[in-house]
């Protein structure tokens, strides 16, 4: 076969990766619609709340649905940030901005030191590393002190944004936190369809082929640990400002379960499932707030039967119905 041959036989898979299927732009312009509207329908702050979750289960499921590494420690990442973002707005005085993008890139450092030594493990093994360092985290949170110890970082102040544009509003934070939120899921996506993320599949599907193949396999399971850690990250830090407020909650290793559940039952592997299952999990929380500790039986049973009826989520069962990826 000659070169030119070659060329036009890899072109329709270039071409899958770079563009977007017209049903999902169409997908994500009713998404954004709905999202402008979402403010004027719910309480603001409920409807910040969603959005921070959604943006934190995209991020894991990056590392999960397409990369294929289960991990019981992102709330390292989310918690961690929340502390730094709350510290940095409260004491050093920085503007929502900065003192989320301080918050993200310690997520960011904290993801490549974890990911470089969890990597090395495969499996169960993977998993109960992220579970270990993620429990030093929390215990750090815990004992030092600009965390607040069990008291967490309370009053955090809303400060202008760019020093120019008021924020205390919880109406007008809302728009800001949707420029975040979906800014970062329309980037996690063109991850995941580029050429690195179809390798990430491949690599998910069969890492020795994928080995064999030349790719250097950890390098990319790194990047991926990274870049989900980062997200996860830029979740946790505008939760601080959303409820002016960083706790041990953020860091605890329930929030590494939330995210999960989230995940599995708005369907592992798509791009509107973790958003789904984010925005299910956090209305289930708010609208059953009065029973109390029995919200969390609730969501197990609820997670037991979606495993159970639609193991591939509710997404998943959509995205099979309709024979188009969602």
């Amino acid at each position: 076969m000659s070169t030119s041959e070659n060329t036009k036989v890899a072109l329709p898979a270039m071409t899958h990766t770079v563009g977007m299927p017209r049903h999902q732009k169409i997908i994500f312009v009713l998404l954004l619609g709905v999202l402008l509207a979402l403010p004027f329908m719910v309480y603001p702050v409920f409807a910040m709340k969603v959005l921070c979750f959604a943006l934190f289960a995209c991020a894991f499921n990056l590392l999960l649905g397409f990369g294929g590494l289960l991990s019981f420690g992102h709330a390292a990442y989310f918690g961690m940030a929340s502390y730094v973002c709350a510290h940095a707005a409260k004491v050093w005085g920085l503007t929502p901005e900065l003192a989320i993008l301080a918050g993200t890139a310690t997520a960011a450092l904290l993801g490549l030191v974890i990911g470089s030594l969890a990597i090395r493990r495969q499996g169960i093994y993977f998993a109960m590393v992220t579970l270990a360092f993620a429990q030093m985290v929390y215990f750090f949170a815990l004992q030092a002190e600009f965390t607040g110890g069990e008291d967490g970082i309370q009053s955090v102040p809303r400060n202008d944004l760019l020093g120019m544009f008021p924020m205390s509003d919880d109406l007008t934070f809302y728009f800001f936190v949707l420029a975040i939120t979906y800014g970062g899921i329309l980037f996690i996506y063109r991850i995941t369809h580029s050429p690195f993320g179809q390798v990430l599949k491949s690599i998910r599907e069969n890492e020795p082929r994928a080995v064999s193949l030349g790719y250097r396999v950890n390098r990319y399971k790194l990047m991926v640990f990274v870049l989900s850690a980062t997200f996860a990250g830029l979740a946790g830090a505008t939760k601080s400002q959303v409820f002016h407020l960083a706790s041990l909650t953020d860091v605890h290793w329930t929030m590494s379960g939330e995210v999960v559940l989230m995940t599995l039952l708005g369907g592992m592997g798509t791009v509107l499932g973790p958003i789904v299952g984010a925005a299910v999990v956090v209305t289930m929380q708010n609208y059953l707030a009065y029973l109390g500790a029995w919200v969390t039986v609730i969501q197990g049973c609820i997670f037991v039967v979606g495993v159970l009826l639609f193991r591939e989520g509710i997404i998943g069962v959509l995205s099979r119905i309709l024979k188009k990826p969602l």
